[in-house]
């Protein structure tokens, strides 16, 4: 797998957005800046892994030639949707102990939501620019 500029680009916004949730909620710690750009490649990876396995299931949804099937993409979808919460937190738990932590289930919602708009801004202020 190659690294492509727009990917350091999307460790810097995770980390500064994680910065930001570090400063502001109490619940999400890291002990070191290390630790802190370490997690931010660890989620770069595992939303990586989280997006493309979404953009598999919705695309079973929209290709689905029975309802049957379209069913079971939407079950599927809905597990995948919390269930990438939980992974998350379990493997930042796994790799770094105690010494990160993103808070509980609503705290690592609302950093992957915001993880996310900011890596959907910075990649429309790229597309412009490169026009």
């Amino acid at each position: 797998m190659r690294i492509r500029p727009i990917d350091l680009v999307d460790v810097l916004v995770y980390l500064v957005v994680l910065g930001v949730f570090i400063q502001l909620f109490p619940a999400v710690i890291s002990e070191s800046f290390l630790l802190a750009l370490l997690t931010a490649i660890l989620l770069k990876a595992v939303l990586e892994i989280v997006m493309f396995a979404k953009k598999k299931i919705v695309g079973r949804i929209r290709g689905g030639k029975t309802v049957a099937a379209r069913i079971v993409s939407v079950v599927a979808l809905l597990f995948v949707m919390p269930g990438s919460k939980f992974v998350v937190l379990e493997l930042v738990d796994f790799v770094f102990g105690d010494a990160v932590q993103l808070g509980g289930f609503f705290a690592v919602t609302a950093l992957i939501i915001v993880l996310m708009l900011a890596r959907g801004g910075m990649r429309r202020l790229f597309a412009r620019s490169g026009q």
